[in-house]
């Protein structure tokens, strides 16, 4: 009887020494990354609402990182004047972290991106190129 404890207590020695193995060789979390470096880039969509206009169709949207967590957003059409902002990340979805009057949310949950960008009350739409 004192073996099949034994063997009993062994096993279970064993079976914890190989669940735990791959937790202490597992590599360490990896830091998320910058928003601003995820954001960047080309975007193409449309001027869905402007209360000093009407709506516009093809306008692309520029989104340049200017430094760590910070983006400034161009466009080719000018009532969505050029700004700048200050990102953060939740989730999937990328915006701005509440400084200022302009709205900056891009949303990676999409193929591609949907970025939605307001400015100067005018409301633009559109997905990275």
């Amino acid at each position: 009887m004192k073996s099949v404890h034994l063997s009993v207590f062994a096993l279970a020695a064993i079976a914890a020494a190989t669940l735990s193995a791959p937790a202490a060789m597992a590599d360490p979390p990896k830091p998320r990354a910058d928003p601003a470096d995820v954001a960047q880039g080309t975007y193409f969509g449309d001027v869905i609402s402007d209360a000093r206009g009407s709506p516009r169709s093809d306008v692309r949207i520029t989104v340049t990182k200017i430094g760590p967590n910070r983006v400034r957003i161009s466009s080719d059409y000018s009532r969505v004047p050029d700004f700048s902002v200050t990102l953060s990340q939740t989730m999937n979805t990328i915006l701005n972290n509440g400084t200022g009057n302009e709205v900056f949310l891009l949303d990676l949950s999409k193929t591609p991106p949907a970025l939605d960008v307001t400015v100067d009350d005018a409301s633009w739409s559109g997905r990275k190129e």
